[in-house]
């Protein structure tokens, strides 16, 4: 049980960036109200007066669907995370944020993700994608042999490799025709669906930054690689969830519609 539960937060924030959303909520819509005309046409057009009229959140949100037979559970749950957030992992963060310098924190962000490569390789594969899986080769070789390691994302500089979309075992099983299934907010992780949350078990296993936690011996130093990867995660991931939440009407509500929207935006790339 321990060591389940010291799995649980190593795991956690890395994937927390595919649980939260960075996807921002829709710009209010505006509805033109033209004036009334004159009488006659030798009289001028009046010019149209427009006025604002900023969609409710709940509105808005209601256009994303996703089934959640377990609300009640998943707030609840929802709330804990939102205070271990705030008690435990928001100081941390802060804290690593204010030792290490913005540059440093930079390039250890682009080398983890660099190592992410087994991940986005293979689902490529799984996908269909031999192109795209040629490029993400392609753009680790780039960026491992001429960005010392990956820290400098050098294929940002090369138009064929600066935008290559992110690939993971949940966006995989959506484009084999899986749907989200209930959605669920996982201890830690967040906000996930039934898909996904079986994804991110794949993507753990892939990430070779996990391999040695899961070594038969007693060197504790395999577990600094996934440590590592959750202390450079936490300030992009609580931003994300912070941005997600922001001045909302029901923040459950919100980040439920910010990640179903990030992830059907993901599937279609």
């Amino acid at each position: 049980m321990k060591s389940l539960f010291r799995l649980a937060l190593v795991a956690a924030l890395p994937l927390l960036s595919q649980c939260t959303s960075s996807a921002r909520k829709a710009s209010a819509s505006a509805s033109t109200i033209p004036a009334a005309k004159a009488g006659t046409e030798s009289k001028k057009t009046q010019e149209a007066a427009t006025k604002a009229e900023p969609k409710d959140d709940l509105e808005e949100y209601a256009v994303v669907e996703i089934h959640d037979p377990l609300e009640k559970l998943n707030r609840g749950t929802f709330w804990v995370n939102d205070k271990l957030y705030l008690v435990i992992f928001r100081p941390i963060s802060k804290g690593y944020e204010a030792i290490t310098p913005k540059r440093l924190r930079k390039g250890i962000y682009n080398a983890f993700e660099n190592a992410k490569f087994p991940v986005r390789l293979v689902n490529s594969l799984l996908q269909g994608k031999v192109k795209g899986a040629g490029l993400q080769t392609e753009k680790f070789l780039v960026d491992t042999v001429a960005g010392l390691g990956g820290m400098i994302r050098v294929s940002d500089k090369i138009e064929s490799l600066s935008s290559l979309p992110d690939e993971d075992t949940g966006k995989t099983f959506a484009r084999w025709g899986m749907g989200h299934g209930a959605y669920i907010v996982l201890p830690f992780l967040g906000p996930s669906s039934v898909r996904d949350g079986i994804g991110l078990a794949g993507d753990y296993a892939m990430n070779p930054v996990n391999w040695g936690y899961f070594w038969n011996g007693e060197h504790d130093w395999t577990l600094i690689p996934p440590y590592a990867n959750t202390l450079r995660a936490l300030p992009g991931q609580l931003g994300t969830y912070d941005d997600a939440k922001r001045d909302a009407i029901d923040p459950y509500i919100s980040i439920r519609a910010a990640y179903v929207q990030f992830r059907d935006e993901a599937v279609k790339k």
